[in-house]
């Protein structure tokens, strides 16, 4: 249109912003520390910043925020004639995985979480935190979550005590739901649940402080 040859432009580089962004990047790795630079660069994206992940992972490496390297995984070595790694979830309520989760309050009392997840959607559908909590209570939290989603076909766990118990046993069968159990020493076949419960404690559990399991009040004045 002005009568310029294209060959004759040159695309200059964004100046002066790097190290605004490099101070963004710092305050969003204290803010989630278990993130790595892929969820950064999303969250940057939201705060209204227009840069691609490898500039991000240039920064990142640069300022020294790179998150431990994980273990090399183990091959699995299970019992085919006992593995159920088999059975795989095929829609949602199929099958529902459980497990415990411990931790202790800041003044030292230990307590037990119960994670349950619906293993096709992904979804969790519950965490409940109690100071002791064996098969009746598991029984309990089951039941409401039966009424509330449907029941599933399959509930996944491992062979705690809690899950094996004749009144969960019984009533288990009772409802229709057949349990299936991991084969001894293999956390990996009730893989969907042990991966949100790594997450759950890599970013709640070892960030946050917990004074108790009461849930804070919250005022209703808008004042």
């Amino acid at each position: 249109m002005v009568g310029q040859a294209r060959s004759t432009q040159r695309y200059q580089a964004a100046e002066g912003n790097e190290e605004d962004l490099r101070l963004a990047l710092v305050r969003l790795a204290k803010q989630y520390g278990r993130y790595g630079y892929r969820k950064i660069t999303a969250l940057l994206g939201i705060e209204g910043w227009r840069v691609n992940h490898k500039k991000v992972e240039r920064l990142w490496r640069e300022e020294g925020l790179q998150l431990p390297r994980r273990h090399k995984k183990r091959k699995r070595l299970y019992d085919h004639a006992h593995s159920i790694i088999r059975l795989r979830p095929l829609y949602q309520n199929h099958i529902w995985s459980v497990d415990f989760v411990q931790d202790r309050l800041l003044h030292g009392q230990a307590y037990k979480m119960l994670t349950v997840i619906d293993e096709y959607s992904r979804q969790c559908l519950t965490v409940k935190a109690q100071f002791q909590m064996g098969s009746q209570e598991v029984l309990e939290i089951l039941s409401e979550l039966c009424i509330r989603y449907g029941k599933p076909n399959y509930l996944r766990s491992d062979n705690g005590s809690e899950f094996k118990a004749h009144p969960l046993q019984k009533w288990l069968r009772t409802v229709g739901v057949e349990p299936i159990y991991i084969y001894p020493g293999s956390p990996w076949e009730n893989g969907y649940n042990e991966r949100f419960n790594g997450t759950l404690r890599n970013e709640v559990l070892n960030t946050e402080a917990f004074y108790s399991l009461q849930k804070p009040e919250v005022s209703s004045d808008n004042g």
